[in-house]
């Protein structure tokens, strides 16, 4: 089984190496093409206004100047285009990518792309706990990883579907199992704009995200995590609300 490996994080990341330990347990066939820089919360961007350098750092070991979905495209249509992989894995992330992060996430799109492209795809993200990023292991992810990845190319999924998994911040034997989830939805309210000055007096800004307590849902991938699940999470490339077309078929005479 041939493997591409990416990532949002950037190529110097350790969850791309906590990746790369995973996917070395399915298979040795594996190539690593990752953005150059952190590119999270790029979504599923394409680089159209700017060319892709391309930069090799050593065998089957890539560094591409774009996003995550540049990097898949490279992959598969310059690299490997007269022996494409079977797999696309994109992540570890740093942090977890469940509800609206997934309409964020240059993890999430790196397996996205791949599943546009007819690849079989997988995201996979590390939750991290009060501590933050600097408190973070991958020791979940590194150990439960591969299996996790067995079980899920196991079951039968249409074309069109990638899959979402995120492992809970606590340790390996701590994992209390893994559940079939929904995405999640937050509370918006979370979201604010910090608005502050430089040297100069003049406005900058940052985006900025309150941590509060919340109602995750039942069997979503918000509940999955805070009960120490992994979460599995199926999202289809199709994102038609089939139910709302037949009321506005019916409202429009269609």
């Amino acid at each position: 089984m041939r493997i591409l490996i990416t990532n949002d994080d950037g190529i110097h990341a350790p969850g791309l190496v906590v990746l790369e330990k995973i996917a070395r347990e399915l298979s040795d066939d594996i190539y690593i093409v990752a953005p150059e820089t952190d590119q999270s919360g790029v979504a599923h961007s394409l680089s159209l206004n700017d060319p892709l350098r391309l930069r090799e750092i050593d065998e089957r070991r890539f560094a591409v100047k774009g996003t995550p979905t540049d990097c898949v495209i490279m992959g598969v249509r310059h690299l490997l285009k007269d022996n494409p992989p079977d797999l696309v894995l994109s992540g570890v992330n740093r942090g977890q990518n469940v509800a609206e992060d997934v309409t964020y996430s240059g993890t999430i799109a790196g397996a996205t792309e791949g599943t546009i492209l007819g690849i079989r795809s997988i995201a996979l993200s590390q939750a991290y706990g009060p501590g933050g990023h600097a408190a973070m292991s991958w020791r979940c992810a590194e150990a439960h990883g591969a299996a996790t990845i067995r079980k899920v190319l196991d079951i039968e999924i249409d074309d069109d579907v990638l899959i979402n998994i995120n492992f809970p911040a606590c340790a390996p034997e701590e994992v209390a199992g893994t559940v079939a989830t929904m995405q999640g939805r937050r509370n918006q309210a979370l979201l604010a704009v910090d608005s502050r000055l430089d040297g100069r007096g003049n406005p900058y800004f940052w985006l900025a995200f309150s941590r509060h307590r919340i109602d995750p849902g039942e069997g979503t991938d918000l509940e999955a995590l805070k009960d120490k699940r992994i979460s599995v999470t199926p999202l289809k490339i199709d994102m038609t609300d089939t139910k709302t077309v037949t009321v506005f078929a019916q409202a429009l005479g269609g």
